[in-house]
């Protein structure tokens, strides 16, 4: 299972990292600290959380250029049998890629990793990072 720091957590969430531990401290987020003495959060923990939050933004729209790369967190992976579904919360941005199974299985991606969403036109590609 992949973790975050708190400061990376922010990036992922798209706020500052006061945010993101006053949020983690409200919500009852358990942390840990790594062997550096930072705190560190599970990636399920951000990836649940990110998708909650981003509920509450349905009123704002985001105008945003389609060439444009979206790190964020996996929250979500629906195989089937040819195809799969994986869904990115990059901020407020959900970002849904189908792509093959093959492809999936290859990349690897898990609940919680950290992602990017690249979107091209009508495509959304998604890169383990």
């Amino acid at each position: 299972m992949q973790s975050y720091t708190i400061g990376q957590t922010a990036r992922l969430l798209g706020v500052s990292p006061d945010t993101a531990r006053r949020w983690t401290d409200a919500v009852g987020v358990a942390t840990r600290r790594d062997e550096s003495g930072r705190r560190v959060i599970d990636g399920t923990s951000p990836a649940a959380f990110s998708v909650e939050i981003a509920q509450g933004d349905d009123d704002e729209t985001s105008y945003t250029s389609a060439r444009n790369a979206f790190p964020g967190i996996v929250t979500a992976i629906e195989p089937g049998e040819i195809a799969a579904q994986v869904t990115v919360q990059a901020g407020p941005h959900r970002l849904v890629s189908l792509l093959t199974r093959e492809a999936v299985e290859e990349l690897g991606p898990e609940v919680g990793m950290q992602a990017t969403a690249r979107v091209k036109s009508t495509s959304v590609h998604i890169d383990r990072t």
